[in-house]
């Protein structure tokens, strides 16, 4: 049981080294830290300072010193000769004078929970699951429609990235199912529009295989224990801008029955050549990561 702490006093409270003179009406405006009240020996007693003179030296004005302990403020002053503990728990800290923080009424919702449904996330998902509506109106032959879809999502997937800058709500999440959306779509798009006849089966068969080729790359030096950097190539970002082209290209034309003229041709050359560059630029790098 802490009692009153013999010999002369350094501090107006005589709780422990941790206190600072303090007169009380200063002592009861601020709240210190709880790493600073850890340290004070006075079991959160707070006793009535033995002499006023202690606040003030002899001949010199007195000084606001650091805050005092925690011990000095949860704790209202008791008689001299007090020395046991007041019943009741440990009052809230708070920030401010004469306030208490309340208690909070619910816990707060997991990590994962918060991380995965903000709005940057909500319009990613959203937009993987238009991946079935649009394929769905693609063996409907409604292409009209589809492309209003795919334009759509295209506006999502540039809105949820400034989003996610101007909120500051990038996450693991987020980072994930951005790119995973965005293959979905390119990748369901050019199935099925190789099904119904608008491009070239051959085209979509690439398309495929050089996804599957670098997923599969990534996933095989995982296993061996590698881990490569993976870093976005120039080649990889203009073929993705061109597959983009030729999918909405593809669906408008089609749609609203369109002669596009040498369009669709060129933009069928250029992604065969980006998608067969891009993959041999992986294949590359994956290679030399390899050890010897």
């Amino acid at each position: 049981m802490p009692g009153r702490i013999s010999g002369p006093s350094t501090n107006g409270w005589r709780c422990g080294a941790a206190c600072s003179p303090s007169p009380p009406s200063a002592a009861w405006r601020s709240w210190p830290s709880p790493r600073r009240a850890r340290s004070c020996g006075s079991g959160f007693v707070a006793l009535r300072p033995r002499r006023r003179r202690n606040w003030r030296r002899a001949g010199s004005p007195w000084r606001p010193p650091s805050r005092p302990c925690r011990g000095c403020l949860a704790r209202p002053p008791v008689p001299s000769g007090g020395s046991a503990l007041p019943e009741g728990p440990d009052p809230a800290p708070s920030t401010r004078a004469g306030t208490v923080r309340p208690e909070p009424d619910s816990q707060p919702a997991p990590a994962g929970e918060s991380a995965l449904f903000t709005l940057p996330n909500i319009i990613t998902l959203a937009r993987l699951f238009a991946v079935p509506a649009v394929v769905w109106l693609v063996i409907q032959h409604r292409l009209d429609i589809a492309f209003l879809v795919f334009v759509g999502a295209g506006i999502s997937d540039a809105l949820d990235g400034w989003l996610a800058r101007i909120r500051n709500a990038r996450s693991f999440i987020g980072a994930v199912l951005d790119p995973v959306a965005d293959k979905a779509l390119l990748v369901s798009v050019y199935v099925t529009l190789a099904i119904v006849g608008v491009l070239p089966d051959w085209l979509a068969i690439l398309v495929v295989f050089r996804d599957v080729l670098i997923v599969g790359g990534l996933l095989l030096l995982a296993l061996m224990g590698l881990r490569p950097a993976i870093k976005p190539l120039l080649v990889s970002k203009l073929n993705t801008a061109l597959q983009i082209a030729l999918a909405g290209a593809a669906l408008f034309l089609a749609g609203f029955g369109l002669d596009g003229g040498p369009l669709l041709p060129s933009l069928i050359g250029c992604v065969t050549g980006t998608t067969i560059a891009s993959g041999a630029a992986y294949v590359r790098g994956a290679a030399r990561s390899l050890p010897a």
